[in-house]
């Protein structure tokens, strides 16, 4: 007997086969035709590939490759006006730079056009980052610049002629003041720097007040700044400067010249503390000579000095010194350290003397005292101490705003003397005051404030 097969399916119009093991029994039903024929029903489960979705992520995926390429070309453009608006930007800046260097070209700005073309600047900025629709850096710097900008076209159009008249007024005033000044130094240089013939000081010239201290800082009160007062060669111009919050000593920062002080712009800033040794000293009556500090150690109680060379430190016990006398202005300066055109001296007080000050020679190369002399002033009426050709001078506060040089010791006629030198201290009270031969100067820290006095001699 012949038999056909005729599969009838019913399913969706698209489909996917499945294998015969998966087409469960209740699938597949089966009938006898008019013709005697097997007619076999089978049904197929919804489980056909999704031919119309991935027709729309198609779709979906071109659209979005026109956009990519839409906001790349954009991108392009917008580069290219942001190099065309930093241009502009840099050649607006140069502009003002010309305008700020001469008071005579304020007036001849047209401050109105510079106005507008930094609203278009902020305008260009402004359109960048809404269609980059994101933030930055560079764009926040774009925008402050250009408020400066704007603030500086304000200040500048402020000037007009009269102004800039009463301008000139004040340089010629300075200029007076300036020439002034320059004749006192002048008329205080009647000695040859390195010489000692003369017949000691004649008066002390005005404060010269430099600026606060490095740190910027007002509570740097204790410290000290100056010259090497015996310069290695090629060091002639440097200055150094060291402070702190307490009579701790550790930092020591050298500069090559004025400006750089000035500047705060240190050469090499040393450090006293290492892990191995603990240099730190106490004090603030340091100097700094070849390229050497020498200062108040600590622990033990003696004088150091610390060579910023090799930056190798050493230490000498003075022969009966005393920690308990200190000066009136500060504590734990039981060691003043001081050079003039003789040499290296220090000067303190032993408990045999009853606190009365003692002078001692320094011998460099021995690091050790070679002769002492003993005065007759009590150290803790003392403000201070400094060196000139062999002479102390020792100072004493007159009132809130007057110091006075009122005692002098000859180490070479062991003669003492009380003197009259009034000066102005400018604070009312410093921490080191140092002479240094050099420039025929004196250095005092006052307060946080770098101070400095021309020295008038008599004649010889």
């Amino acid at each position: 007997m012949h038999f056909s097969l005729l599969l009838i399916l019913f399913a969706s119009p698209t489909y996917a086969w499945l294998p015969l093991e998966d087409w469960g029994s209740g699938n597949v039903t089966g009938s006898v035709g008019e013709s005697g024929q097997c007619i076999c029903h089978v049904f197929l489960p919804d489980t056909t590939f999704p031919a119309d979705r991935v027709e729309s992520v198609q779709i979906s995926s071109n659209k979005l490759t026109v956009d990519v390429e839409l906001h790349i070309s954009k991108l392009i453009s917008f580069k290219a006006q942001l190099v065309v608006l930093l241009e502009e930007l840099s050649n607006l800046t140069l502009r003002l730079e010309v305008v700020e260097s001469g008071p005579d070209k304020y007036v001849k700005l047209e401050f109105e056009l510079l106005r507008i073309e930094l609203r278009e600047f902020e305008a260009m900025v402004t359109e960048l980052k809404t269609s980059l629709n994101s933030s930055s850096p560079a764009f926040d710097s774009l925008y402050n610049e250009i408020r400066n900008m704007s603030m500086i076209v304000d200040q500048l159009e402020s000037y007009d002629q009269s102004n800039l008249e009463v301008i000139r007024i004040e340089f010629a005033k300075l200029q007076k003041k300036l020439e002034k000044c320059r004749d006192e130094q002048d008329d205080f240089s009647n000695v040859q720097i390195g010489s000692c013939k003369h017949g000691g000081i004649l008066r002390v010239g005005k404060p010269v007040v430099s600026q606060l201290n490095a740190n910027l800082n007002t509570g740097y009160t204790y410290g000290g700044w100056g010259k090497d007062t015996n310069p290695l060669p090629g060091s002639e111009n440097m200055y150094w400067y060291s402070a702190s919050t307490d009579t701790v000593v550790r930092y020591i920062s050298v500069y090559t010249d004025y400006y750089r002080l000035i500047m705060r712009q240190a050469k090499k800033t040393y450090d006293l503390y290492d892990p191995k040794k603990d240099w730190r000293g106490t004090g603030n009556n340091y100097i700094i000579r070849n390229n050497t500090l020498y200062y108040q150690f600590a622990n033990p109680f003696s004088m150091a000095k610390y060579n910023m060379t090799s930056q190798t430190a050493e230490y000498r016990v003075v022969p009966k010194a005393s920690n308990r006398f200190s000066y009136q202005y500060s504590a734990n300066q039981n060691l003043d350290f001081a050079a003039d055109e003789t040499g290296l001296w220090v000067t303190y007080a032993t408990e045999e003397s009853k606190g009365k000050l003692v002078l001692g020679k320094i011998d460099e190369a021995a690091f050790a005292l070679s002769e002492v002399w003993e005065t007759s002033i009590f150290k803790q009426s003392v403000t201070n101490t400094f060196m000139i050709c062999g002479v102390l001078y020792a100072t004493r506060s007159v009132d809130i705003h007057t110091e006075e040089i009122f005692y002098t010791y000859d180490t070479h006629t062991r003669q003492e003397s009380y003197v009259s030198i009034p000066f102005e201290k400018f604070l009312d009270f410093y921490v080191n005051l140092d002479y240094n031969p050099t420039d025929q100067k004196l250095y005092m820290y006052n307060k946080g404030y770098y101070v400095s006095y021309h020295v008038k001699f008599k004649s010889a």
